[in-house]
């Protein structure tokens, strides 16, 4: 044992005595190659030579890139001295330090300074296109034709920065005497794909004052020189305050400049990609055929003088009533055709037939399925996400300081809008269980259902239970959703029953009347005896009621959330919308926070079996004739004619996830439509599309308020779901599904359709929270709104949409100013009039890109609209071959 530990210990002194030379020689070589550095550096600013030209060109790939020369004289000198002293790594490196500081700083030379910010683009070969975002750029001294730039990237300075920064974003936004530049002077430059610099680019650092005295040391400037803030002077800890945020602080928001970008080669498209670009206009141009929009858009119609906030309406349902019209309507092959009167032969509003609508779906179907249109696509979307995660790179924080300038608002004063929500649905279920226990204390004897023939009072059905309003907890009522709802579509469906039990669910969660499976006269000649022998008050839906105008009050008090409710028509009979229309009206659920929309359930096959219709036809009748009805003589309906000035859209809900065979070109007629099974999705859209625009046309021309399709797609089930909406839909929600079409997706970006993702209620039914693609379609540029879906089934605070925010915000790490952009991406979507949306996100918000937006009311920076917009426009005219037109105003 002694012999093998000598042994150990010999073998362990020569390995460190190998290690200890190996060690010096490395030092020793690392710091000849550090010195003979610092000395090519002194030759090279010993050779400067003044220089007076200003041609600037790009470099050759072999041209080396140094830093740039320094000033002679001092700055040699102080190099020199320092290396006559004995040379250590330390001292060395805070040698060469200062020696690149010094070279990255931007000084005067020869009356000209560096641009600052610019993106640089070179192609090699005419192919490979390079990216170079610098902060400092200078003349060469010795080279004519050659630029050299300092070899490191933007390090922006971050608000809390002290103000000796180096970084050359503090440069930019120093200079006092940039308020009063013009626009184009402020760094409107782009370096294109040929390397050149576009020449508006001049000198932003004229008027600095040097902050290097003769010894090339920095002198601190005086806060009062770069600073014009309302801030009180002297410091307690020592720290002067950041000219870059002062800056921006003192200045308009929209007068903010930031890097922008232009990497896209300037060649032509192969002819291969050119026939790509030709398809995907196809694909647009039949979408405008299809879409209705207003011929009068909102703004027009409604000028808005009186800049301050709208006044609520005080008596949102009277009604003044209006003659009939001499319009005729009659249903032909399930779409209603509208007449100037009874004997005209002509069709006032024609539409394009189902043979045509079939068709063409078949060939949005035939290009989104095509091998070389999905490659394109796909690379185009890759490339919108890189953009904006350069953007991010260069602007982020320029955005940030771009907020911080907008008085008194942030995230949590900006309007939103929870674009997608179910009525029934709206409150969490802490609000409903306080609610169920109060009434069971208060209202025990309220007569509230009808079954078996016999009523029944609230105490009554919770005794038939066995249940008490003791027993009752967030738990028992089990209303939320959990993993067995996980692809269990009808599962989900259950939690909207209160304990499991559907009656509880007619009590509190509808707004069916009571009277229902006897005459009228039978049921008020009982309620009046039961009212007589025992006292007993009646229900007729008051409950739903309440509790809606509970959830309306919170939205009050929280002042910036809003809420478009969709609400039920099932199309079983046609005294649904009066109903509706009663329900609303007597109870009064009015708010100035909420819109309705009708969502239509595709429950054809279940009324099928219950043999409450016979066939397709019947649903489409018992929906759409009485809206006609009451568009063409106001009278016949006077509170339906009041309830749909609320109304803003029509929605389609069901479970996609159910198994359809795709139409084909030639479908049978609702009235043909007999059998048992369910017609596909498609074949709904196309039949409420038709009805609905023809609808939207006789109301716009009577000077009424139209309503937009905003079906439920894409959440789960086939492509040709977001194929079909894509034809006819303004907005629809979900669309999680675009993430398997790269060709949809392009399509939905480059039409700028709407969708109000819900990622909390997929995560409950069909998706993973982590593999929603939300951050994805937000950063390539869709049009993307948070909403919650079903706060009874999902969220478990009082304001279940900044839940929704919050939860992504935490897990996909959004900023402020992508939280303000997707809500007021949220207001835009939604079917509030002209007036509010004036006053939530500005009175020019129609317009496109950043001239449509004022931050003082979204939060939202100009830089980013700025850069969305171009972006957007690059790519229209990629598919339009240069030849795109941009409107002025976005489509309504």
């Amino acid at each position: 044992m002694d012999t093998y530990a000598v042994h150990l210990a010999m073998a362990a002194l020569v390995g460190a005595s190998f290690v200890a030379v190996s060690a010096y020689y490395m030092h020793r070589k690392t710091l000849n190659q550090l010195l003979e550095f610092a000395k090519s550096v002194e030759r090279e600013s010993d050779e400067t030579t003044p220089r007076t030209t200003t041609t600037r060109r790009s470099i050759p790939r072999s041209t080396p890139r140094s830093g740039g020369a320094t000033a002679a004289g001092g700055r040699g000198m102080a190099i020199t001295a320092a290396l006559r002293r004995p040379v250590t790594l330390p001292l060395l490196f805070k040698i060469i330090g200062n020696a690149l500081e010094k070279q990255q700083a931007c000084l005067k030379y020869n009356g000209e300074i560096a641009n600052q910010d610019v993106v640089d683009v070179e192609v090699v070969d005419s192919t490979i296109v390079i990216l170079a975002a610098s902060g400092c750029h200078w003349k060469s001294p010795s080279h004519a034709s050659s630029t050299k730039r300092a070899g490191h990237l933007i390090r922006p300075t971050s608000p809390k920065s002290p103000v000796a920064s180096a970084s050359a974003f503090e440069s930019v936004e120093g200079s006092d005497d940039e308020d009063n530049m013009t626009d184009n002077a402020k760094l409107n430059a782009y370096i294109h794909t040929n390397g050149n610099v576009v020449p508006e680019c001049n000198s932003l650092f004229k008027d600095l004052p040097s902050q290097n005295n003769a010894n090339g040391e920095q002198i601190p400037i005086a806060a009062s020189s770069m600073i014009r803030s309302h801030s009180v002077s002297g410091d307690l800890h020592g720290v002067q305050p950041d000219p870059v945020a002062a800056d921006i602080l003192r200045k308009e928001p929209e007068h903010e400049t930031f890097v922008r970008l232009n990497i896209t080669p300037n060649e032509m498209p192969s002819p291969e990609e050119a026939d790509v670009y030709r398809n995907l206009q196809a694909c647009l141009e039949l979408r405008q055929s299809y879409v209705f929009r207003e011929a009068i858009t909102p703004w027009e119609k409604e000028v808005i003088s009186d800049p301050s906030t709208p006044k609520p309406n005080p008596s949102p349902f009277d009604y003044t009533p209006e003659g009939k019209s001499d319009h005729y309507f009659k249903m032909e092959d399930g779409v209603a055709h509208v007449y100037a009167n009874e004997d005209s032969k002509e069709k006032l509003f024609p539409v394009a037939d189902a043979t045509t609508f079939f068709t063409d779906l078949h060939h949005i179907l035939k290009v989104i399925a095509a091998g070389n249109i999905r490659t394109l696509c796909h690379h185009r979307l890759v490339l919108l996400e890189q953009k904006f995660s350069l953007h991010l790179m260069l602007n982020a924080d320029r955005e940030f300081l771009a907020q911080k300038s907008a008085p008194h608002r942030d995230f949590y004063n900006v309007r939103k809008v929870d674009t997608h929500v179910h009525h029934s649905a709206c409150m969490n279920q802490k609000h409903l269980l306080r609610f169920i226990k109060s009434k069971l204390r208060k209202e025990p004897d309220e007569v509230v259902i009808f079954r078996d023939g016999t009523y029944l009072t609230l105490k009554e059905v919770f005794e038939s239970l066995d249940l008490t309003g003791y027993d009752l907890n967030v738990d028992l009522l089990d209303v939320h959703a959990d993993k067995s709802t996980f692809h269990r579509f009808d599962k989900f469906n259950l939690k909207y029953n209160p304990c499991g039990q559907s009656r509880l669910r007619e009590i509190f969660l509808k707004q069916e009347n009571l009277i229902q499976g006897m005459s009228l006269f039978s049921h008020l000649s009982e309620m009046l005896k039961l009212h007589v022998e025992k006292g007993f008050s009646f229900l007729f839906c008051r409950f739903l009621a309440e509790l809606t105008k509970q959830v309306f009050s919170d939205l009050a008090a929280s002042k910036y959330q809003m809420a478009e409710y969709r609400i039920s028509i099932y199309g079983r009979k046609m005294s649904e919308w009066d109903q509706m229309a009663s329900w609303i009206v007597n109870n009064d659920l009015y708010s100035e926070n909420v819109v309705w929309l009708i969502q239509l359930p595709r429950l054809y096959n279940v009324y099928k079996e219950m043999g409450i219709v016979t066939s397709f036809q019947n649903i489409l009748d018992n929906i759409f004739l009485p809206l006609f009805e009451v568009t063409v003589d106001p009278d016949s309906h006077p509170q339906l004619h009041v309830f749909l000035k609320q109304v803003v859209g029509l929605d389609l809900v069901d479970d996609e996830s159910k198994p359809e065979r795709r139409p084909t070109k030639h479908m049978p007629t609702p009235a043909q439509w007999t059998n048992i099974f369910n017609p596909a999705f498609s074949y709904y859209v196309y039949y409420c599309y038709a009805n609905l625009y023809t609808l939207n046309k006789l109301r716009e021309s009577k000077g009424m308020t139209t309503i937009k399709f905003r079906p439920h797609t894409g959440e789960a089930g086939d492509i040709d779901h977001l194929a079909a909406s894509f034809l006819t839909a303004h907005n629809i929600a979900h669309g999680i599904n675009l993430r398997k079409s790269p060709v949809l997706q392009y399509l939905y970006y480059l039409a700028q359709i709407g969708l109000a993702m819900s990622p909390l209620s997929n995560n409950s039914l069909f998706l993973d929270y982590h593999r929603n693609p939300f951050p994805m379609f937000f950063s390539r540029g869709l049009n993307v709104s948070l909403s919650t879906d079903d706060p009874l089934q999902i969220h478990l605070t009082k304001e279940p949409l900044v839940e929704e925010y919050s939860i992504a915000a935490s897990v996909w790490k959004l900023s402020s100013c992508d939280l303000c952009e997707i809500a007021r991406n949220s207001v835009y979507q939604s079917g509030f009039s002209h007036a509010l949306k004036s006053h939530w996100i500005g009175k020019e918000y129609y317009k496109r890109g950043p001239d449509g937006n004022d931050i003082h009311r979204t939060n939202v920076p100009r830089i980013r609209l700025e850069f969305r917009d171009l972006i957007w426009r690059e790519e229209m005219q990629l598919v339009y071959l240069g030849n795109a037109s941009f409107a002025e105003y976005m489509e309504p």
